[in-house]
C-alpha cells in the first residue's frame, strides 16, 4: 500500500500530469507464469495529460525505478508496476507500447477497479468492459481493501 501511495504522489507531482480520479485498492492473487508469491494490491488512476502515450509511459517507468523496480521475471514479485491501460480512444501497437493494454479485458484485477471509475467504459472497438468482466466468471479474486489516498 505504501508503494501505491508513493507512486500516486510521484505521478501527481509530475509536470504535465493531473490526477482526475482514483479507484479503491483491491487485493488480488498473482496471475501469469509466477503464481507462488504474495498477493498484490491493485488500483486504477485516471489522469489528465497532454503528454503523448510514449512520454507518459516514460514517466511511469521513471517512477517505477525510483520506487525500486528492477528487471526480473515477467509477472514476478516487484515493488510497483504501473501500466497504461487506455489513452482515450487511442489504439497503438509498437515495440514499446500497445494500447489499449493487451491484457486489460482478461484481468479481473484491472477490470474491477477500472469499472469502479466508469461502469459504462468500453474499449475503442466498442467492447463493453462490464461484459468482459462478466465473461471471466469467478476465475480470479479481487477484494476491496480500502481507498487509495
Amino acid at each position: 500500500m505504501r508503494n501505491l501511495r508513493a507512486a500516486l504522489a510521484r505521478l501527481a507531482s509530475t509536470e504535465g500530469i493531473e490526477l482526475a480520479r482514483r479507484s479503491s485498492v483491491y487485493e488480488t492473487e498473482a496471475v501469469g507464469e509466477v503464481t507462488d508469491q504474495r498477493d498484490f494490491y491493485n488500483a486504477v488512476v485516471e489522469v489528465e495529460t497532454a503528454l503523448d502515450p510514449h512520454r507518459l509511459l516514460d514517466e511511469c517507468k521513471r517512477i517505477e525505478a525510483e520506487l525500486g523496480r528492477r528487471p526480473g521475471p515477467r509477472h514476478g514479485p516487484r515493488p510497483i508496476d504501473l501500466d497504461l491501460l487506455l489513452v482515450g480512444d487511442t489504439t497503438l501497437a509498437d515495440e514499446r507500447l500497445v494500447l489499449p493494454h493487451p491484457e486489460l479485458a482478461r484481468r479481473r484485477f484491472v477490470l474491477v477497479p477500472l469499472l469502479e471509475l466508469d461502469p459504462a467504459l468500453a474499449l475503442p472497438d466498442g467492447t463493453r468492459l462490464a461484459d468482459a468482466l462478466a465473461a471471466l466468471g469467478a476465475r480470479e479474486r479481487a477484494t476491496r481493501v480500502g481507498p487509495l489516498d
